[in-house]
């Protein structure tokens, strides 16, 4: 077996790897995720996994690709079911360039987490490796989540907050959001002295012109 890892992240990809090469099988790491926003994010979790590559032996291909526009483009119209696009897109691409360099099999590290469709995931595999010539490999390594997460917060990688996308972000603050929503009445006038003293002029703008 000639395996093309997708990995999602570094600290998803340690349980991972160290389940596969227990079975004896040897991955290459495919980076490929255009889903993770905004910029700054993605180009922690990428590099963290560069960093992380060789300390383990792992061959790793990038596919760079920085994807806000073609994804808020794709999900705009059913934000709530985001999550579909974002594994076909990867697993399309993952198999597309499996195909192209001679892999076999194709997977993915998103099947470490608990919090994942893995029928969705599963599906988008497999109908993306049909098309392309090579076999899914269905794993479910979420049995390993947490050594995997204790082992990635050991050796001090980068460990992110939330799935990936600007709107799980945003879902990772809806309380906060709320909160603020019920702290602030846009009805009442904060700062009434200051404005006073200002001729109400906001002096953070320097005044209107």
């Amino acid at each position: 077996m000639n395996l093309l890892l997708h990995i999602c992240c570094a600290p998803c990809s340690v349980y991972c790897i160290e389940s596969l090469r227990g079975e004896g099988i040897d991955p290459t790491g495919f980076w490929y995720n255009p889903n993770i926003h905004p910029y700054q994010e993605y180009k922690m979790r990428r590099d963290t996994l560069l960093d992380y590559a060789p300390t383990i032996s792992l061959p790793l291909y990038v596919r760079e690709e920085y994807g806000l526009r073609p994804f808020v483009k794709a999900v705009a119209g059913d934000i709530a079911h985001r999550c579909r696009y974002c594994y076909a897109v990867r697993m399309e691409e993952t198999a597309r360039f499996a195909a192209d360099h001679g892999f076999t099999h194709i997977g993915t590290t998103l099947l470490v987490s608990p919090y994942q469709d893995h029928e969705g995931i599963r599906r988008a595999g497999e109908a993306a490796a049909a098309r392309h010539g090579v076999t899914f490999l269905y794993r479910d390594f979420s049995v390993g989540f947490r050594e995997g997460q204790e082992k990635a917060r050991a050796l001090g990688l980068y460990r992110q907050k939330y799935c990936g996308c600007v709107f799980s972000e945003e879902e990772r603050y809806e309380k906060q959001i709320r909160r603020d929503l019920d702290r602030f009445d846009p009805e009442r006038l904060l700062f009434q002295e200051s404005c006073r003293e200002t001729g109400g002029k906001n002096i953070g703008q320097g005044g209107a012109r």
